[in-house]
């Protein structure tokens, strides 16, 4: 399939692993010009160089930024347009805000899981939107969680801004359509990261069970039978981007190997 990725510039938030680093990877197999950006300089720097490595593509680019930030947004974007231009596609990308139910969490968990996990999706749009329209071309794509579509036991902030995101996409998508930018969300069910094992974790303690006991219920429950690997998720990230899709915008998608029940 020609996704006519060659001569695209694609910034991938959050991407120095998990979901984050196996889309940047798929965006360089694919030719595209990829800027890695999250937190640690150490980890990105070692994310660009496997990428490149696995890739065979040179341009692959990491900036710092905090997506709490909002002068390390500013920062991150201006200098990715002076260096490469306009930005073609946006993947919004962040982890996961603190686990734990209601009467767990603080105003304090409240304030800045909105600023982490939703806010900072508002900020990068704002920054890309400009130079979308002026080329009359753009993808917004943001990875969210299945939440969006079932909530999702002790994930009280998650369920909340998770759901304001597929909110976000849908008026974004109207609002944008007319220049050519397609806006999608897309959640990743059990896929096989460090923030499964973090949430595996916390419920096998809570549940006095083993680690083992859970992920084995965990995948008794997906009809596929098992956890997603990244590169999967990864690969559906990539065809909304590219040239396949032309016409699908303003959705909500959850990759899940049918784990969640129509709705």
């Amino acid at each position: 399939m020609e996704t006519g990725l060659t001569n695209k510039t694609v910034v991938v938030m959050a991407s120095s692993k998990g979901l984050g680093k196996a889309t940047a990877l798929e965006f360089a197999k694919e030719g595209a010009t990829v800027i890695l950006s999250s937190r640690s300089e150490t980890s990105l720097r070692e994310a660009t160089e496997e990428i490149k490595r696995l890739s065979g593509n040179e341009k692959v680019h990491y900036q710092t930024c905090d997506m709490s930030s909002s002068d390390d947004i500013a920062k991150l974007f201006r200098e990715v347009h002076e260096q490469f231009g306009s930005v073609d596609i946006l993947i919004n990308n962040t982890g996961g805000p603190k686990a734990g139910g209601f009467e767990k969490v603080t105003d304090e968990d409240w304030y800045e899981s909105f600023e982490k996990n939703l806010l900072s999706y508002i900020r990068t749009t704002r920054a890309v939107i400009p130079h979308m329209k002026e080329n009359q071309f753009g993808r917004i794509i943001n990875i969210s969680s299945s939440s969006t579509k079932e909530v999702i036991d002790d994930l009280i902030l998650s369920n909340t801004f998770r759901s304001g995101m597929v909110g976000l996409t849908k008026s974004l998508a109207r609002e944008l359509a007319p220049s050519n930018i397609l806006v999608n969300t897309i959640g990743p069910g059990r896929i096989e990261t460090d923030r499964i094992i973090e949430l595996d974790s916390v419920t096998a303690e809570k549940q006095g069970v083993s680690f083992e006991d859970i992920t084995n219920y965990q995948k008794s429950l997906i009809p596929i039978g098992r956890y997603g690997q990244p590169e999967e998720f990864a690969k559906v990230v990539v065809f909304l981007a590219s040239s396949a899709n032309t016409y699908l915008t303003g959705q909500s998608l959850v990759i899940d190997g049918g784990l969640l029940k129509a709705l």
